[in-house]
C-alpha cells in the first residue's frame, strides 16, 4: 500500500471517528430529553386535572353543608330537588329522524337546567344517540344535532355553554337492543354524563 493510500485511509477513519460519537450522542440525548419533557408535561396535566376534581368536590360538599344548593336568584323547585342519579338517568327522547325537542322533552330539560343552575360547579357531557336505522355517518350527524339542540335549549335557560360539552355516539351505544319500535324509540335520545 502506498503512502498516499495510507494517508487517505487514516483521514477517512479519523473523520468517521469524529462524526460517529457526536451524531449518535445528539440523537439519544435529544430523544431522551423530549421523552422526559413529554412525560413531565403529561404528569403536570394529570396533577392539574386531579386538583381541579378535588376542588370541585370540596366546593360541592361546602355547598351541601351550607345549604347552598339554589341558583343565584334563590329559586328552588323540582329540578333543584332532583338527585344527581335522577339527573343522569332521565334521558331526553326524540321522534324518528328528528332533533326537534318535544313538549315533554322541553319540560324535562327545564328541570335539568334548574338542577344545573343549583349546582354551579357541575359540568356535563350531552351525548346524542340514534336507533340503528340509517348509515353510521348519518346517525353520527343526527346524534350531534340532537346533543346541540339540547345544549342550545339549556343555554337559553341560563346554563353557561362552557359547562356543557356535546358528543355523538350515533347508533354505537344502544340503550335497548332489538329491531322493534320500542327499542328504536328508547335509543333515540340525549343522555347526560358528568364531565369530571
Amino acid at each position: 500500500m502506498t503512502v498516499r493510500k495510507k494517508i487517505r485511509w487514516m483521514l477517512v477513519l479519523a473523520a468517521v471517528a469524529l462524526l460517529l460519537p457526536a451524531g449518535c450522542g445528539k440523537k439519544v440525548i435529544g430523544t431522551d430529553a423530549m421523552m422526559d419533557a413529554s412525560a413531565a408535561d403529561a404528569e403536570a396535566q394529570r396533577l392539574r386535572e386531579e386538583e381541579a376534581r378535588r376542588q370541585a368536590e370540596r366546593d360541592r360538599q361546602r355547598a351541601v353543608q351550607e345549604g347552598g344548593l339554589t341558583d343565584a336568584a334563590g329559586a328552588t323547585g323540582a329540578g333543584a330537588a332532583m338527585s344527581s342519579e335522577q339527573f343522569v338517568n332521565e334521558d331526553v327522547f326524540f321522534e324518528f329522524d328528528s332533533s326537534v325537542l318535544t313538549a315533554d322533552s322541553q319540560e324535562q330539560l327545564r328541570r335539568k337546567a334548574e338542577w344545573l343552575l343549583a349546582h354551579p360547579m357541575v359540568n356535563v357531557i350531552i351525548e346524542g344517540h340514534c336507533d340503528v336505522r340509517g348509515t353510521n355517518e348519518y346517525n353520527l350527524a343526527l346524534g350531534e344535532r340532537r346533543a346541540q339542540s339540547v345544549k342550545s335549549f339549556m343555554a337559553d335557560l341560563g346554563v353557561e355553554e362552557r359547562r356543557m360539552r356535546t358528543l355523538s355516539y350515533g347508533e354505537e351505544r344502544p340503550l335497548m337492543s332489538g329491531d322493534s319500535e320500542e327499542a328504536w324509540s328508547r335509543n333515540r335520545r340525549a343522555h347526560f354524563e358528568f364531565n369530571r
